[in-house]
């Protein structure tokens, strides 16, 4: 079992180094005002659409940066590999999941997920300034798990039947059954996928480690199966890759370019229903 989520009561501080994730997508410059507002001593801050995606790409809605970007922002929020990382973000929102999972591909595997947000985290008595950190950049080099990432090829491989992985929608069920699509123009899913709505992983406001979740996600997939998870923009697809890292299934992968991606490309096929 990976080691995703940590309690902000069980934090060292001292050991820590911090990441603060908040973010909107309904009012971009959301996350950047709170962090000046104030935020935990030394944190650094990474905006989900200038760090966590090239929003100048057109693979879909938050494509992932190039590793090159991604090494250097590593290596500016003065990371090293064997670091103990705590991401936060308001809590049961995806924003952390999504630098979770980059840190995760990068090869930071000491990185954790703060169950709480940070209100939370100012009334646990965590340090907190409105300071902007400025961290002694690092030389970090990546060490890329290919093995927890989906291409968009690797994605028409497993649709034409050509992979053994099984294809799981974060979505809620009336857009993966193409009812409606508020945001992307085609509506349906990605052929083939099933669908567990990652808003059932959270209860009071916060993800839900209890084992009531891991019976619901093994209703669904076999934690021997291989999976790929997606939803719209590989935003919440994160969390649900993390919960299911998080109760024991093995060999899961994230399609970051997600639903959006996929229909980008001319007659690419969808189902409904």
């Amino acid at each position: 079992m990976t080691n995703v989520f940590i309690s902000v009561r069980d934090v060292d501080y001292a050991t820590t180094k911090w990441i603060d994730t908040r973010f909107s997508l309904q009012d971009v410059q959301e996350g950047q005002r709170k962090y000046a507002d104030s935020h935990v001593k030394g944190a650094v801050y990474w905006d989900l659409e200038r760090d966590m995606s090239d929003m100048t790409k057109t693979a879909g809605r938050h494509p992932m940066p190039e590793k090159d970007a991604l090494t250097i922002l590593f290596r500016a929020s003065g990371l090293s590999i064997g670091d103990h990382i705590v991401i936060y973000d308001d809590g049961g929102s995806p924003f952390a999941a999504r630098a979770w999972w980059l840190l995760q591909y990068a090869g930071f595997k000491n990185a954790v997920i703060a169950l709480e947000g940070f209100e939370a985290i100012t009334q646990a008595g965590i340090p907190i300034d409105r300071i902007t950190s400025v961290p002694v950049a690092t030389s970090v080099s990546p060490v890329w798990d290919e093995d927890i990432y989906a291409s968009r090829q690797f994605v028409e491989l497993t649709v034409a039947g050509e992979t053994s992985t099984i294809l799981v929608d974060a979505r809620s069920a009336e857009r993966y059954r193409g009812e409606k699509e508020p945001i992307d123009p085609i509506a349906g899913r990605i052929p083939g996928a099933l669908n567990f709505d990652w808003e059932q992983l959270k209860k009071d406001g916060v993800y839900n480690l209890d084992e009531v979740v891991k019976a619901q996600l093994s209703q669904i997939v076999d934690p021997a199966q291989q999976l790929t998870v997606y939803c719209g923009s590989g935003v919440t697809a994160a969390p649900l890759y993390a919960m299911l890292k998080h109760n024991g299934f093995a060999n899961v992968r994230l399609y970051v370019g997600s639903y959006s991606d996929w229909i980008s490309q001319e007659n690419a096929k969808v189902e409904k229903g």
